[in-house]
């Protein structure tokens, strides 16, 4: 075989490699909530809290849930007070922890700890008992889509009242991830992580009709951990109405 043949045949082997790798890009991935409210279930936690891994792991067995993106969507937060105390945990963020202290101030608390759950905007205990999830109420159909793993746009219809104002949040989640704990409550330990937040963005809602649409560009480069699901929920006053979401591509 000539050069020149074996360059033609090797251009056209890259040609269709990225053809193919752009159809896929293209090809949008979609989640959509049912009518009855789907519970957002946030937690926030540390790999510096020594009673955080019992949280960590009753959030992870929601993996093996039929009711996981059905009727739950959940979502760790690594919050960063425990990072001067020993161990700094790589997925921390400081307005993780803001958005604990905000939504303790909403309650009228005045200290936050961890392991800490949140369901629906309002503090729950219910984990340790294995609770059922409350009944839930027709709110609305939300429907996202994400194209080129970047451009998520959102629908979401209500039921029956008209809200004054929404807003539309986004979670990257990082599953199956671990850390060797070297400092801090749980040195020694190799620490499992599962939803975990790795970027999180929010947007207005605006009222179109009968429904109300929303959009947000993601950045590209999430993280050195490979995300593989996606949260959303729609907010009023701050507090859960709707959610969404599932694994990705």
């Amino acid at each position: 075989m000539s050069e020149i043949k074996r360059r033609i045949i090797a251009v056209a082997v890259v040609t269709i490699w990225l053809a193919a790798g752009y159809v896929f890009a293209e090809a949008p991935i979609t989640f959509e909530s049912d009518e009855a409210q789907v519970s957002l279930i946030e937690l926030f936690t540390s790999e510096g809290c020594s009673s955080c891994p019992p949280a960590e792991k009753w959030i992870s067995n929601l993996k093996s849930s039929p009711d996981l993106w059905k009727k739950i969507v959940p979502i760790a937060f690594h919050v960063d007070y425990w990072d001067h105390l020993g161990w700094r945990d790589r997925f921390s963020r400081p307005q993780f922890t803001e958005r604990q202290q905000r939504y303790a101030a909403t309650w009228g608390g005045d200290s936050i700890y961890t392991p800490a759950f949140v369901l629906n905007g309002h503090e729950w205990n219910g984990w340790v008992g294995r609770t059922a999830w409350p009944a839930a109420q027709k709110v609305g159909v939300l429907r996202v889509s994400l194209s080129d793993g970047v451009n998520l746009t959102a629908n979401f219809v209500p039921q029956n009242t008209q809200p004054h104002m929404l807003n539309l949040n986004i979670a990257i989640l990082g599953n199956d991830l671990q850390s060797d704990v070297a400092r801090g409550e749980n040195a020694g330990r190799k620490l499992r992580h599962d939803f975990v937040v790795l970027q999180l963005a929010k947007t207005d809602m605006m009222p179109d009709a009968e429904r109300w649409t929303g959009s947000v560009a993601l950045p590209k480069a999430f993280s050195s951990d490979k995300p593989s699901a996606l949260a959303a929920w729609i907010t009023e006053n701050a507090i859960p109405i709707q959610a969404t979401g599932g694994w990705l591509r």
